[in-house]
């Protein structure tokens, strides 16, 4: 019988996603056949997966991670639905891997149903290929508005109750304070029918004295009848980007001698961020987010991210003056990348008659900072690849004539603007197919996760960030060492 893990959380970054990672990572030290779950995932932080055709299909990082953290390779099942926010109001839904249309202009709570039996189908495929599925929910599970169509937290743990034996755990965020009402509550407005699969509670980010929380686990043991299964401390640089947000956003970053100053810029509709987190890791390498003119100072590097709506995006930097702060580092011979929807940005100009990336009718200029003109179209190219870097030049040198592995997931097709001098072609895909131009020290790719690979890190800097598997092992030897062991012996181990 198929054995299942709850991961509910008081709020959104309570540390669900982490905390899951880390018990995966155990259960399958122990030997366990383990997955992941999440029926639904709101993140513009995506990664390419095998759909269940077999082509190129995405799922939220959080679970690709998760997978990986299991020695599984990740799948679609392990994110039936991904919500990518486009607007404060509309979000891209995607649904198995693939953009639904139809879906993405239907409310909220109309598309609900149809979305809960895409995630009931694809937590009965992957119970069947396992003994354990760690499943994590999302927000928090008493959201008694939303309760009705709630089929991500308080659906999926009925269903895991109907497959099998369900256990969950409540994790709080004690940093942010509040966090013996953020239990309680929860636990209060939970439906009653779900209480009793509630094992333990979790304090998360905890730092100080551990003796100042008595007598407080003891007295909501005494409320709830729950546990407190453990205190886990405030660690920084695990290694594990962060889902929802920038990691160490709001943290300063001090300059360095000697180190390379990285400047990623932070418009409001940013993607696949996680795919920095290596170069925070680096040594030698300053990594900052940048949000206004002033924050470039110093920069070595400009980096143009990935981006959910990059006309927006780019009007964006417009407003913040950082257009003309990027031209003037570019004029003056230091490097600049664009990846993806930066890439697109850099070009020459943007045509998106039909509104395709979120603005109907947008027709107008990028930066100019190579002859590019990209134009939106309404399928994604969703793909892993193969590139290899050409005859790259100046800052870009190190990388002439280096393979790594990729990924893509794009709207747009990106062409040599007819009336300019042809770009270089800096890159090319396992087919020949060119993703990858420079001019001067600026270069735009369409390849995401060239950070995450270290032949390109080696190439670029002598040296590599910690392994990602060193940051699984760190969190689960985390979750060992602070959750009580004889629970997590009954919630994680292959038998029972």
């Amino acid at each position: 019988m198929t054995r299942f893990v709850m991961v509910w959380g008081t709020s959104s970054g309570a540390g669900k996603s982490w905390l899951a990672t880390a018990l995966c990572r155990s259960a399958a030290r122990r030997g366990t056949r383990v997955a992941p779950f999440k029926a639904q995932n709101m993140s513009n932080n995506a990664r390419v997966v095998a759909g269940l055709d077999g082509l190129g299909a995405e799922i939220g990082a959080a679970q690709y991670f998760q997978a990986l953290a299991a020695g599984v390779e990740p799948s679609v099942d392990m994110n039936p639905v991904l919500l990518k926010p486009e607007r404060d109001t509309a979000s891209q839904v995607v649904v198995h891997g693939r953009v639904d249309p139809a879906l993405s202009r239907t409310g909220w709570r109309e598309r609900s149903a149809t979305l809960a039996e895409a995630a009931r189908a694809s937590l009965q495929r992957l119970a069947a290929t396992c003994d354990l599925v760690v499943i994590e929910g999302a927000g928090s599970p008493a959201e008694i508005n939303l309760a009705p169509q709630d089929f991500v937290n308080l659906g999926t743990a009925r269903q895991a109750r109907e497959l099998g034996a369900l256990d969950s755990l409540l994790v709080t965020d004690i940093d942010r304070g509040g966090a013996f009402a953020h239990l309680y509550g929860t636990w209060a407005l939970l439906p009653e029918d779900l209480r009793g699969s509630l094992a333990g509670f979790v304090l998360n980010r905890f730092r100080g004295d551990a003796a100042l929380l008595d007598p407080g686990p003891a007295d909501l043991r005494r409320l709830t009848g729950v546990p407190l299964a453990g205190v886990i401390p405030m660690v920084r640089g695990h290694g594990l980007p962060d889902e929802d947000g920038l990691f160490d956003a709001g943290r300063p970053d001090a300059a360095a001698a000697g180190r390379l100053r990285i400047a990623v810029l932070c418009p409001p509709h940013i993607s696949n961020l996680d795919e920095f987190e290596p170069l925070r890791r680096m040594p030698g390498v300053q990594l900052a987010w940048v949000r206004a003119e002033a924050e470039l100072h110093g920069a070595d590097w400009i980096v143009l991210p990935g981006s959910k709506q990059v006309s927006g995006d780019l009007a964006w930097l417009r407003r913040q003056g950082l257009d003309r702060a990027i031209a003037r580092h570019a004029a003056e011979g230091r490097p600049v990348l664009g990846i993806c929807g930066g890439l697109q940005i850099l070009g020459e100009a943007l045509v998106d008659p039909e509104g395709h990336d979120g603005e109907t009718g947008f027709n107008g200029p990028g930066l100019g900072l190579l002859p590019l003109v990209t134009r939106y179209e309404r399928d994604k190219r969703v793909r892993r690849t193969t590139l290899r870097f050409g005859r790259t030049a100046g800052a870009w040198a190190p990388w002439a004539g280096v393979e790594a592995a990729g990924y893509e997931i794009h709207c747009g097709v990106t062409v040599p603007h007819p009336g300019l001098p042809l770009p270089i072609v800096a890159l090319r895909d396992a087919h020949g197919e060119a993703i990858g131009w420079q001019h001067g020290n600026v270069l735009g790719v369409y390849a995401h996760g060239l950070f995450e690979s270290p032949a390109l890190l080696r190439a670029m800097w002598g040296a590599n960030a910690p392994a990602l598997d060193d940051s699984f092992e760190l969190l689960a030897d985390l979750v060992e060492r602070h959750l009580d062991a004889a629970l997590l012996d009954r919630l994680l181990s292959s038998s029972r």
